[in-house]
């Protein structure tokens, strides 16, 4: 099959789309199809716009020449439905997240030209942004002319299909359990050990995670101790937090760490703890369960797709529960390896191999609707 992914973002720009659609289109490549990229990101080597090749991948750089290297194009439509012309394919994939101009607008493109288009939401709609979407759709008309919508979750879908009033296909993120096997683990001693991957934003609640934290750690009698990969504008309030608390030669900001030391880390950790609510998925807490962590996270978040109470981990309605969770956790060790030793001998559904099958299900879909 011939298959355009296309994105606002793509690499050099790394994020979770990004990292997430150069995965699927690498899966799609090795398993024999004809895969490109088409981005409004500019590339930063030989190539800023134009024709490009990342990974053995084709990329379509269609980047104008914007503030901050914004990813958008006054002229998107063109420029897309030009390529589309110029290189005919089976299907087009556009991957949306909370604001993707360039995405939509490649929507119209793929429909001038009479392609098939399945559209993948990235994102937890709000209300807002569902009924601006919802009055696009009126006036564009996308999903009466045949675009095939799909999220990354049931939580995501569910806000997609209750403001367009469409069936929604769940997608869901892949990986590769291979990449995130560790061979050795470290035996927990005496302080329960916990561990999160995150961007340090306001949007994945990094100074509530510290007090979350703090509160276990004060119920387990100091027998706590955890480890916050990553980086972002929120580190220097959360360290200064942490400080404040009187919590911070337990809680330790590792600063950003490739696939290998967040393994080794991994390998000496007890529980992982993804703290945030308006998680459409939450990759890196897939990963973390892969690898034999159980999970503690919200309940009301997209990482309710793979973590099931007392199954992957362990769900919380509220902050305190989260909390709750850890010091469960920490005090109970018969119920602590029942969630490890699940996630260490039970494979994700979310593997590729699964995952790739629900995309090629829905490309078809997304085939016999193209009007």
């Amino acid at each position: 099959m011939r298959i355009a992914h296309v994105s606002d973002c793509y690499l050099p720009r790394t994020g979770g789309i990004e990292t997430q659609v150069r995965s699927l289109a690498l899966q799609q490549a090795q398993a024999g199809h004809d895969v490109r990229i088409i981005t409004a990101t500019p590339g930063h080597g030989a190539v800023r716009s134009g024709r490009d090749d990342v990974d053995g991948l084709r990329v379509d750089r269609v980047a104008a020449r914007m503030p901050f290297e914004l990813p958008v194009h006054p002229r998107t439509r063109r420029h897309v439905s030009q390529l589309l012309r110029e290189q005919p394919i089976d299907v087009v994939h556009v991957h949306v997240g909370l604001v993707s101009p360039f995405a939509w607008g490649s929507i119209r493109a793929a429909l001038e030209v009479r392609v098939p288009v399945l559209v993948t939401v990235h994102s937890v709609w709000d209300s807002w942004q569902g009924s601006l979407l919802a009055m696009a759709d009126g006036r564009m008309g996308w999903t009466r002319r045949g675009v095939r919508m799909s999220a990354v979750s049931d939580l995501a879908a569910s806000r997609v299909s209750g403001a367009l009033s469409v069936p929604v296909d769940v997608i869901p993120n892949g990986i590769d359990p291979a990449q995130w096997h560790v061979s050795k683990w470290i035996p927990r001693t005496d302080a329960l050990r916990v561990v999160t991957v995150m961007r340090m934003a306001p949007r994945k609640r990094t100074q509530p995670l510290v007090r979350i934290l703090a509160s276990a750690l004060e119920q387990l009698d100091g027998n706590l101790v955890a480890h916050l990969i990553g980086d972002g504008p929120e580190r220097a309030g959360a360290e200064r937090l942490a400080r404040k608390l009187g919590v911070s030669d337990k809680i330790l900001f590792l600063g950003r760490l490739d696939r290998s030391k967040i393994l080794e880390v991994f390998a000496q950790s007890d529980v992982y703890i993804q703290p945030s609510v308006k998680e459409s998925f939450g990759i890196a807490a897939l990963e973390a369960r892969t690898t034999g962590l159980p999970v503690v996270a919200r309940s009301e978040s997209g990482t309710t797709q793979f973590i099931h109470n007392g199954v992957e981990g362990r769900l919380a309605p509220h902050d305190e529960g989260m909390a709750d969770a850890l010091v469960t956790l920490g005090r109970d060790p018969v119920l602590l390896a029942k969630l490890t030793d699940h996630n260490r001998t039970v494979e994700p559904l979310e593997a590729w191999p699964r995952v790739l099958d629900t995309v090629a299900s829905a490309y078809a879909s997304a085939q016999r609707s193209c009007v």
